[in-house]
Parts: structure tokens; C-alpha cells; sequence
């Protein structure tokens, strides 16, 4: 084993781990089974498929092939036949399994085994194999030279911080007889195992040097075709944004011909209502403007003969100002108080008789009416203010 294999070793064991924990593997294999049985019979062996393992197993000088999870042998040979008789034999029993589905695993018997549980630090948990190699030593009266050895971790609870792992060791004097002879009749395994049950425990104790290099070509048209999928689905998805794309930039120009015509019609519109507003503005500000010939008309009849004026003003805030003489100024006040146009009347000052005259000189001051509430709030000039 490389350098580089070994250091990513614990990395590609953890994402195994990863992997194996999660529900994906579990959907992938229900979705597969799925879409296998929408195709024609004749094309699902295409398409289905898996490792299918045959367990091989020596018992003195007797050789049993099963499949696993079987515990009826498939076929039997003795390692005193003809190494043809032997291979005929096995390849007679698996002439029906698809090749490239085809695994086999050397089974050895429990007894000749050692397994030791162990409760190792979590931080082992990414690299069991190098730790088990220095434990060795230690757990087994062998050391690493002197055997091959698996390790596995446990499902069980450990403690916290802590992670179970199980070591699987064979010496090197049980294992390569028989892998000799198994090379001499030129059969190729893929795992060494132990024998559990029916089925295996699921370690592998092959050496790493004899693991046999298999040619895979399902697994080669699965990636194929799932690179297919991947290029079909990115040149749609690529495609998709172009439409969406050109149609939003057609959207777009269409939209800004729209908002340019919506600018000219809200212009014309903004015209017409100022115009219309500032025609009526004047309309209701001619309406509702007292007009000085008709406050000086009202003022002419409520005053008396004896009083003249002097002066007559009215500015832009409403405010009327009247300034002359009377014989009775006190009394102007009741001459004006039903007056329609102006209220509030009050002297400014005092009253001072004049000499020349006769009369009592007097200023006095009043407030143009406002326009009933709801008409809007009325001019309070006469025809802009003004004085006489």
C-alpha cells in the first residue's frame, strides 16, 4: 500500500462510515429497484446486478462452495482430484452468476482465528487499522509479522469517548496454504473471512497485495449514464435560463416602451388637472372674494350722514380700517354690527373731538367675513387689499 493510500485511508473510512449510516443507501437501492422494473425483462440485467457472494470453505482436505446466507453446498471437490476436475467443478456451480457480480470469499473456521473486543479512544475511531497494528503485541501472543489481521467496529453502545472495535487475526502459517492452493488451481477470491452462522462476519484478512483487480464494465456504463443524466440535466437547466432570459429582456423593452408612454400620458394628464385646477382656483376665488365695490356700498348705507371718512383700507389678512369723523362715533358700532360683510368692528384708540369740525375724530377696525365651512377658505382681500 502507497503512502498516499495510506494517508487517505481513515478519510475514505470515515465517509464509508458516513455512507453506511445514513438512509441514503437504503433509497438508492429502493429507487434502483424501482426504476429497474419500469424496463423490459430482457434489459434488467443490464441494469440490476450487485456483489453476489459464494463462500468457499476447506475442512481437512474437503473443499464446499455455498452462496451466502445458504447452508446447503453447491458443490463439493477433494484436494486429491485433478486440479481440472477441481476448477470444473467450481466453475460447473457458477456458470449461471453473472461474472461481473461474481465475489468469493474463503471462509476459515472459528477455531482458528483470534478475536479480541476492544474499547478504544473515539479519536482511533478514523484510523482502527494502524491502532490495531501496534495492539497486536499486546492482545495476541504474535506480532504484526506473524499474522494478518482485520479489524471492525462494533454497533454496540461504548462508553463516552470511547468506540468498540473487534480484531480478527490469522497467523500467516494457517492462511497461506491455503491460499497457495487456491492459487495453483488459479481461483481467484476477493475476501477472507470467518465463518458465522450461515453467512460471514465481514472482515476481510486477504492481504491487500492479493486483492484480485476487477473489471467492472456495469459500473462503468452506470457512471457513463449517470454523467449523461448530469450533462442532459445542466444543457436544460442552461437552456431553461436562456429562455427565461430572453423572454425577461423582451419583458423588459416591452415594459420600458409601456412606462414611456405611461410618462407622456401621466405628463398630458398632470397638465390637464393643473389647468383645470388653476381655472377652477380662480372660478371659486372670484366667487368667493368680496368685491370692494360692494364693501364700500354696504359700509356707505349702514354709516350716518354726519360721518365721513377720512380714510378707508383693507389689507391682504381681511382687515378693515376706517378712519374719518362723526357727530356720534360711539354709535358706528351698532350702525355696522348687522352688517353681512364685515364683523368684529372695535375702535382703535381713543375717540378725540376735532376743533375744527365739531366732530370726534375716530379709527376703527374690522374683519371681512369668512365663507361658510366646506366651500373652502375665501380671499381675505377685496380685489387683492387696498386703500382709499
Amino acid at each position: 500500500m502507497s503512502k498516499a493510500s495510506q494517508s487517505l485511508r481513515p478519510l475514505l473510512d470515515r465517509m464509508r462510515r458516513a455512507w453506511r449510516g445514513s438512509p441514503l443507501p437504503d433509497f438508492f437501492r429502493w429507487w434502483g429497484g424501482e426504476l429497474r422494473g419500469l424496463l423490459p425483462v430482457r434489459w434488467q440485467s443490464l441494469f440490476g446486478g450487485g456483489d453476489d457472494w459464494y463462500l468457499l470453505q476447506h475442512d481437512g482436505s474437503q473443499w464446499s462452495l455455498r452462496h451466502a446466507g445458504n447452508s446447503l453446498p453447491m458443490t463439493r471437490w477433494n484436494d486429491s482430484d485433478d486440479s481440472l476436475i477441481q476448477q470444473a467443478a467450481l466453475s460447473s456451480a457458477l456458470k449461471q452468476v453473472d461474472r461481473e457480480d461474481l465475489r468469493l470469499a474463503l471462509l476459515l473456521p472459528a477455531a482458528s482465528v483470534l478475536r479480541r473486543t476492544l474499547a478504544l479512544p473515539l479519536a482511533a475511531r478514523d484510523n482502527l487499522q494502524q491502532v490495531m497494528g501496534f495492539e497486536i503485541d499486546r492482545q495476541t501472543p504474535f506480532s504484526a509479522a506473524q499474522v494478518y489481521y482485520a479489524v471492525r467496529e462494533l454497533p454496540q453502545a461504548a462508553a463516552v469517548g470511547r468506540v468498540n472495535a473487534e480484531l480478527v487475526a490469522v497467523t500467516r502459517g494457517t492462511l497461506d496454504p491455503l491460499l497457495e492452493r487456491l492459487l495453483a488451481l488459479k481461483i481467484s477470491i476477493d475476501a477472507v473471512d470467518v465463518v458465522e452462522g450461515n453467512g460471514r462476519l465481514g472482515v476481510n484478512l486477504l492481504p491487500p497485495e492479493q486483492t484480485p483487480h476487477r473489471v467492472r464494465p456495469r459500473l462503468r456504463l452506470n457512471l457513463a449514464l449517470g454523467a449523461g443524466c448530469v450533462v442532459l440535466l445542466v444543457a436544460s437547466l442552461a437552456t431553461y435560463l436562456h429562455n427565461r432570459q430572453t423572454a425577461l429582456a423582451t419583458m423588459q423593452d416591452t415594459v420600458e416602451s409601456m412606462r414611456s408612454e405611461a410618462q407622456q400620458v401621466s405628463s398630458l394628464r398632470q397638465q390637464l388637472q393643473d389647468n383645470a385646477g388653476a381655472a377652477g382656483f380662480l372660478a371659486q376665488r372670484k366667487k368667493r372674494t368680496i368685491s370692494m365695490l360692494s364693501l364700500m356700498q354696504d359700509i356707505t348705507a349702514r354709516l350716518p350722514d354726519t360721518a365721513w371718512l377720512e380714510r378707508f383700507s383693507v389689507d391682504n389678512s381681511g382687515q378693515v380700517g376706517l378712519q374719518g369723523q362723526s357727530v356720534q362715533a360711539a354709535k358706528l358700532l351698532d350702525a355696522l354690527k348687522d352688517s353681512t360683510l364685515i364683523t368684529d368692528a372695535s375702535f382703535q384708540g381713543s375717540i378725540q373731538p376735532d376743533p375744527a369740525t365739531g366732530k370726534e375724530r375716530f379709527y376703527l377696525t374690522a374683519q371681512l367675513r369668512q365663507p361658510p365651512a366646506g366651500k373652502g377658505k375665501s380671499s381675505t382681500s377685496a380685489a387683492g387689499g387696498g386703500a382709499l
